[in-house]
């Protein structure tokens, strides 16, 4: 059986170990509120907060996916926001995920994990659905909806319903672009731009007509 060497290098590091454990705990049993009231960030933990009240102190918890905003220069403001809108600067530790059918954590907006146009946001566990705008795929990055061609996940083709661009000189007389009915839809039509098909929608209780050109048409009354 092989024996592991416990030497000092060893020693040393447990010992470090054991003084940085002591210190932390110190750290957080020991605040002293600078005020007797307000709220003050945990230096390691974006997620936690001190809440000072008739100055005693109190280490509170965001819920999970949140972070605490110490952005207040006062620190009068308990604000626990999305940890993606917080600079939690080198505030870098965060209570382990908590995970649900499609969040990742408690709170959060997250991305379907098939379909690029689809995105959740979840409040305490439960996952609400929502659906970006035809021709709109969810941005992980950003978090806005965007065009389908401008989103490095998405295949625009996806978010398209398969309908693929006419080949260069196909369309006459078609200009820098050219617009094309939805096949099932007749609210809906596509915008082709250097090769590129981009969904779009008429207003309610308009229709999309063809025009009598190849490649035109506009929004008109039915």
């Amino acid at each position: 059986m092989e024996t592991r060497k416990f030497n000092n290098n060893n020693i040393n590091r447990y010992h470090m170990f054991i003084v940085c454990l002591r210190f932390s705990a110190f750290a957080q049993d020991n605040f002293k509120c600078p005020d007797d009231f307000g709220f003050y960030p945990q230096p390691i933990s974006c997620d936690k907060y001190w809440k000072c009240d008739n100055n005693v102190a109190e280490l509170k918890t965001c819920g999970n996916g949140l972070a605490f905003d110490a952005s207040d220069p006062k620190y009068l403001t308990e604000n626990c926001d999305y940890i993606h809108n917080v600079d939690c600067g080198e505030r870098t530790q965060l209570e382990p995920p908590i995970s649900t059918p499609h969040c990742e954590r408690l709170y959060g907006i997250f991305p379907d994990d098939t379909k690029c146009d689809v995105f959740w946001n979840c409040w305490n566990g439960e996952a609400s659905r929502y659906q970006c705008s035809p021709g709109l795929a969810y941005d992980r990055e950003a978090r806005v909806c965007m065009w389908a061609d401008q989103v490095p996940e998405c295949k625009n083709e996806e978010v398209a319903g398969g309908f693929s661009c006419p080949a260069p000189g196909e369309v006459s007389n078609s200009g820098s672009f050219s617009r094309h009915a939805h096949p099932d839809d007749c609210r809906k039509y596509y915008i082709c731009l250097e090769g590129v098909a981009r969904e779009y929608g008429c207003p309610i209780g308009t229709v999309f007509k063809i025009g009598d050109a190849e490649g035109t048409g506009n929004c008109e009354d039915p």
